[in-house]
């Protein structure tokens, strides 16, 4: 599936438009591709900043977020590399805290693809080679960088050191890559996926974990066993209690922390996740004033955001409007926690096809006023009759966000989830573009 692109800028865009042009291969899976585009642009990935490397199914965004804001709170120069974008492609290189300016990007994405003629690099080895080449060509103190799909074949998996690797939630999602027949790898599907994302792991750098099913844990332990990379894992070898606030600790001692402005636990734990990976780090120095600070500071648009003033939240008649981009049962599970102590929510949808229509709705079935159907901007989405099988109020069917909002009675607050893309198109309408 290709990653959609717009730019203002025609120079960007002409790259943008030879990007989206790109696709993986049929049949081809490996790092050997993205390994020669590295070298032919001189091997940018062994001269980057200490790296902290994060994988995950749900979670790895926002911990991502949390790294860089305590990083950037103790005055340390951080460059970080997020995905997917959601308005702008510039969300996903930020370099030394800032969106990477237009002219520079396009200057890159060129650099990158002319040096690929003749190699059919995807979409993503591309734009992971020319963050590589601007964070080996811009001082700074650190990188956070995330993994896209899996791990072990991600194009970032290039990198042959990092300070630190972390791994967030594991749970079911794009199956259809992560899961493919394949000798040699588990054949259990979510020991698969823990088997996938541990293997960002290296040998002797710090692999920094959630808790897991016996399953997940075990296949984790086993990859980082071979590799050679020590394993630090939630409960045992650091803990995190959640309650009005984070008690974090590890065999260093115990931390006081406070809990994030992002609602919902499971950014709580997002942020324990955070603390643990500095913590079990040497590159660089972070103080207790600094990791707090962060952990309140950190901001990650679409993720259970509350949008603020703009046309639609005015179309909405001043009710609260949720915007999330979750779109798989961990996904769901976390929205569900959050909206048991808020009112309950009319439901606006727009799902990619491949992807599990009940995932978000079976979990919201009694804290959902209404169901309605958008399209996933670009790309081919569930319709009204995917999701009328998980609920039993009607489903209704809109062209728009904006049309299904208008169409809403006065009563109940507003979620608009599933879909990435639909969440980048909505901050897009209510003119609040991530920066």
């Amino acid at each position: 599936m290709k990653d959609f692109a717009i730019s203002e800028n025609a120079a960007v865009q002409a790259q943008l438009d030879r990007l989206g042009a790109l696709s993986l291969p049929s049949g081809r899976l490996g790092l050997d591709t993205v390994r020669e585009l590295c070298t032919r642009l001189g091997n940018p990935q062994e001269r980057l900043p200490p790296v902290f490397h994060v994988a995950g199914t749900n979670g790895k965004g926002s911990t991502c977020s949390y790294l860089r804001y305590i990083l950037e709170a103790e005055g340390l120069t951080v460059h970080s590399a997020t995905k997917p974008h959601l308005v702008r492609y510039n969300e996903r290189i930020r370099i030394a805290g800032k969106l990477i300016e237009d002219e520079l990007l396009g200057a890159l994405l060129k650099e990158v693809l002319d040096a690929g003629e003749g190699l059919e690099p995807s979409f993503f080895e591309v734009t992971t080679v020319a963050t590589f080449l601007a964070y080996a060509r811009h001082p700074a103190d650190a990188c956070v960088i995330e993994t896209g799909l899996g791990g072990r074949l991600d194009a970032t998996n290039v990198m042959p050191r990092a300070a630190v690797c972390g791994i967030a939630t594991l749970g079911l999602d794009h199956e259809a890559f992560l899961l493919a027949p394949e000798e040699g790898v588990p054949s259990d599907p979510l020991a698969r996926i823990a088997f996938e994302k541990a293997s960002i792991a290296k040998p002797g750098v710090p692999l920094v974990t959630m808790a897991y099913p016996q399953i997940a844990a075990d296949s984790v332990a086993e990859t980082a066993a071979r590799i050679g990379a020590p394993l630090i894992m939630r409960g045992r070898d650091w803990d995190a209690q959640i309650a009005g606030s984070i008690l974090y600790r590890d065999q260093h001692g115990e931390l006081p922390l406070p809990l994030p402005a992002l609602p919902g636990t499971h950014q709580a734990e997002n942020a324990a996740l955070a603390v643990a990976m500095i913590r079990h780090q040497r590159a660089v120095q972070v103080t207790l004033g600094a990791v707090g600070k962060g952990i309140v500071d950190a901001r990650w648009p679409a993720r259970l955001q509350r949008l603020g003033a703009g046309p639609l939240t005015t179309l909405a008649g001043g009710r609260t409007v949720w915007l999330d981009g979750g779109h798989n049962p961990d996904a769901g599970l976390a929205i569900a926690r959050h909206l048991e102590s808020q009112p309950p929510v009319h439901l606006i949808m727009g799902m990619l096809a491949n992807k599990d229509p009940s995932a978000i709705l079976k979990p919201l079935a009694d804290r959902a006023l209404s169901v309605s159907v958008v399209p996933a901007p670009g790309h081919d989405a569930h319709t009204p009759e995917d999701f009328a099988p998980f609920t039993s109020l009607p489903v209704g069917s809109f062209a728009t966000v904006p049309e299904a909002i208008a169409a809403l009675p006065p009563e109940g607050d507003v979620l608009i989830a599933g879909s990435l893309y639909l969440a980048g198109e909505v901050l897009r309408l209510n003119k609040e573009i991530p920066d």
